[in-house]
């Protein structure tokens, strides 16, 4: 197996990990404060704002573009996940899991995209999809799980 088609099976697992520990959460329980101000509900925005991100970044990685337009930094992720969610104030929750279901499918079409050899160690498009997929999701999947057992649901 390839780099890129192990790193890619490990961002399906992880993914469907991640949506196992929230299945059975009624929105009301999606809206608990869980992680400082945040409930799995902007965790859920979070994720779908860095899918929807990303995917133009490895968009232009599969053209053989720069990666990353001129005048944008990532280097500090606080300010774009302050925004991700106040983008979604007032968005359902229902509206929320199929945005994050979509926003995934794109992530994960784009990265299909990027040539193998731009998996390669050491380039620039395996670290964005495990930055924001595998290793994105299982840091928040077990925080939810830890939530979940430490809450009693």
């Amino acid at each position: 197996m390839s780099a890129k088609e192990e790193l890619l099976d490990r961002t399906e697992a992880e993914f469907l990990a991640l949506q196992e520990g929230i299945r059975g959460l009624d929105e009301a329980r999606l809206t608990w404060t869980m992680l400082g101000t945040w409930s799995v509900r902007e965790i859920l925005i979070h994720l779908a704002g860095w899918h929807r991100e990303m995917t133009p970044v490895l968009e232009r990685l599969a053209r053989g573009e720069k990666p990353v337009p001129e005048g944008v930094s990532y280097d500090d992720a606080d300010p774009w996940n302050a925004r991700f969610v106040e983008a979604k104030r007032g968005v359902s929750v229902s509206a929320i899991l199929t945005e994050l279901e979509d926003s995934y499918r794109a992530f994960l079409a784009a990265a299909r995209a990027v040539p193998e050899e731009r998996y390669a160690p050491g380039k620039t498009a395996p670290r964005l999809v495990e930055a924001n997929g595998p290793h994105h999701y299982r840091e928040h999947g077990d925080q939810i799980r830890a939530w979940r057992q430490q809450e009693g649901i």
